[in-house]
């Protein structure tokens, strides 16, 4: 574990996100994309195994989280987006490599702003592949119709989390339909957010690779393989 002790991090700010750079120079980058709840320090203990192969990476503050000031409603998908821009545009043809780690809501966003980049591969842990489901799953846990949440426009459930008529017709609008870049999932055989047959459906769709934590829960610390 010696090697894994210490990293080298740079506090950078990317336009007004926060961000980090961890390791020492090179060619090859992961951008980490953390999820709901997450921050750009998270990032650290997979620095250290992707520093030790040779790899920087760069993680960031999304909307909201970590030293941002606060979003009223969460991560929405148009507020996230420029950042996400923003960031890529910062490593961009600075690197020969670029590869992602996303964990989360993460992943659904990635695949949202990256699927034009020249991405080589991506982990994923936890992913949410599929938001329309989620969303409409939600509805239908709590009750709410598609023309009361249209009436209303934002709904609180008991989770916590709210239903907004906007997010669900951005998603709608905005299929994931094309995702090229060879990509290693990680998921939680206890997930209760993404249910198994919809990463099934996401694997062979575009040809992903699984691998399945039976005990793991949404939310838990985990690494993939690292590509030399």
């Amino acid at each position: 574990m010696g090697k894994y002790m210490e990293t080298h991090s740079e506090p950078i700010m990317i336009n007004e996100i926060p961000a980090i750079l961890w390791g020492d120079k090179s060619d090859k980058i992961y951008l980490y994309v953390h999820g709901y709840q997450g921050s750009r320090t998270e990032a650290e203990l997979f620095a250290r195994h992707a520093n030790a192969r040779g790899w920087q990476v760069l993680s960031f503050d999304m909307p909201g989280h970590g030293i941002r000031p606060p979003c009223e409603y969460g991560l929405l998908p148009w507020e996230v987006a420029p950042d996400l821009q923003q960031v890529y545009g910062y490593i961009d043809g600075k690197y020969q490599h670029v590869a992602l780690y996303c964990s989360s809501v993460g992943a659904y966003f990635s695949m949202l702003c990256y699927n034009e980049k020249p991405i080589e591969h991506a982990l994923f842990v936890s992913p949410i592949l599929d938001m329309e489901l989620m969303i409409r799953n939600l509805m239908a846990e709590t009750g709410v119709s598609e023309e009361r949440l249209k009436r209303e426009q934002i709904i609180p459930t008991s989770t916590g989390f709210l239903l907004i008529w906007r997010y669900l017709e951005y998603v709608v609008q905005r299929p994931i339909i094309k995702w090229d870049v060879p990509t290693k999932i990680l998921y939680p055989g206890r997930d209760n957010f993404t249910d198994i047959s919809v990463v099934d459906k996401f694997v062979k769709r575009f040809d992903a690779e699984l691998e399945v934590f039976p005990q793991g829960v949404h939310w838990f610390l985990s690494l993939i393989h690292i590509s030399e």
